[in-house]
């Protein structure tokens, strides 16, 4: 039995995908509205949020600063005078910077932590109350296999993820009950501007469009976590219960 409801047809559902002007977030953008789904794309990004609705009457474009806790609520107002509210929210802002332990700036670590996380208790603030009155819709978490463990070069991204872990099974426990779906979606590594950073080999590299039309499946089957490619993110759940001194020296070897 899937932990949440199966959505058998994406046509009509309304989606507000937050960081949505590159990478996971404007592929999945573009592939929920070639099946239908009426879709807002929120970023800062005006020019590529153009990009992204052009020639959609499906598609919706609200420009947001994530880090901005005020302008939430102004946001989701504009979407209740269009849509009437949202079926599912995907929260897919990201900041990362690969970095060692004494590599860390206290202000740009500030600044990853109020996007990648920060930003989603915003979104909750705003979007839970409707929700729970509705006793109906989704939020969905796009975290990441960083968040599995200590990997290195993720001093700052990866206790962000590792947070949005923990949190998505607090609110699965929390709002299952209320008619609520929650979705953890924990990708590996995906060719985007992000990754596109790191200096390193990165295993089982997949495309935003391979990672996204794997996160839809997973969303319709109503997975709870949406974790892939599974030969690369089975390894890591394996890596996670060996113990610490095994574990150590694995990751030294794969990311050297």
């Amino acid at each position: 039995m899937p932990l949440n409801r199966p959505i058998s047809d994406w046509t009509n559902q309304r989606v507000w995908m937050v960081g949505a002007s590159s990478g996971i977030g404007a592929e999945l953008a573009r592939q929920l509205l070639a099946i239908g789904a009426k879709v807002v794309v929120s970023a800062r990004r005006i020019n590529l949020l153009q990009e992204i609705v052009e020639g959609h009457t499906q598609a919706a474009m609200l420009p947001l600063d994530v880090q901005d806790e005020s302008a939430w609520p102004a946001a989701y107002q504009q979407i209740l005078s269009l849509w009437g509210g949202v079926d599912l929210i995907i929260f897919c802002a990201a900041e990362y910077r690969p970095e060692r332990s004494w590599e860390v700036n206290p202000a740009i670590a500030l600044r990853t932590l109020k996007i990648n996380l920060g930003s989603v208790y915003a979104g909750l603030a705003t979007i839970l109350p409707d929700l729970m009155q509705r006793g109906a819709g989704g939020i969905a978490l796009v975290a990441s296999v960083a968040g599995y463990a200590g990997l290195p070069n993720a001093s700052v991204y990866g206790p962000s993820k590792a947070a949005l872990i923990n949190l998505a099974e607090i609110l699965y426990g929390d709002l299952h009950a209320k008619g609520i779906n929650v979705y953890l979606i924990n990708p590996g590594f995906v060719d985007t501007g992000l990754t596109q950073k790191n200096t390193f080999a990165m295993p089982a590299l997949q495309t935003a469009q391979q990672a996204s039309s794997r996160i839809l499946r997973g969303i319709a089957a109503g997975q709870f976590e949406i974790h892939f490619p599974r030969r690369f993110t089975l390894l890591l759940k394996l890596l996670q219960i060996l113990p610490y001194r095994l574990r150590f020296f694995i990751f030294k070897r794969l990311f050297p």
